[in-house]
């Protein structure tokens, strides 16, 4: 296993045995359940259909689909994984921080950033604005030129302006696992990690850390 689900909890602290102070994203990865298994006799590779969280108002196709794993209320997302065929895991079992992660690994964590709606460009984009005086007071937080005169005569394809802020896929790379706890089934990831809290984020181990 190198791919679990989980749910972020929050941003806070820990501090390390020489006393030093590092900021960590609390990752809630309790129920992961095996609802499907794809072989490699119908597939290019073996991988696992992962469940998470409780969908209380599934419907009836997802509730036929979860049967053979026997769980009494549906999850609410579903992700496939590859996995090896050595470590092919039961289905309807329920995998575990530790299975999956240790203290030391490297992992990437995926997540939907937090939508900001309309933003212009000092926001979005980090402009740092126009004059205040010389009669363009009204002109500090404005975009300035975007075109490029007679040649080619147009708005060139991805020029920096006002639009839809956050609210995308977003992949943190290379963040370490401090702290894997199996009885509440928490991980401690280095840094800050994509997604507003309570949010789905998809934890994949990079290498086999230190």
């Amino acid at each position: 296993m190198n791919t679990m689900l989980g749910k972020k909890i929050k941003q806070t602290q820990m501090f390390l045995s020489d006393g030093k102070r590092i900021p960590v994203s609390k990752v809630e990865i309790s129920g992961n359940t095996v609802v499907g298994i794809r072989t490699k006799e119908k597939n290019s590779h073996n991988a696992i259909l992962l469940g998470f969280g409780q969908d209380k108002r599934a419907s009836k196709s997802i509730i036929g689909q979860v049967k053979g794993a026997n769980l009494k209320i549906a999850p609410r997302f579903f992700r496939e994984v590859i996995v090896e065929e050595a470590s092919m895991p039961a289905l309807g079992e329920i995998i575990n921080a530790t299975i999956a992660f240790k203290p030391g690994d490297m992992v990437s964590v995926s997540g939907v950033t937090k939508g900001k709606g309309f933003a212009g460009v000092v926001k979005r984009h980090h402009f740092k604005g126009g004059s205040k005086t010389h009669g363009a007071s009204d002109r500090t937080r404005a975009p300035g030129s975007i075109g490029s005169t007679t040649s080619p005569g147009r708005v060139w394809k991805n020029v920096r302006m006002g639009g839809h802020m956050g609210d995308e896929q977003v992949t943190a790379t290379n963040l370490a696992v401090y702290t894997a706890d199996t009885a509440k089934n928490l991980l401690l990831i280095e840094g800050a990690v994509p997604g507003a809290k309570n949010s789905l984020v998809i934890i994949r181990k990079s290498n086999k850390g230190s």
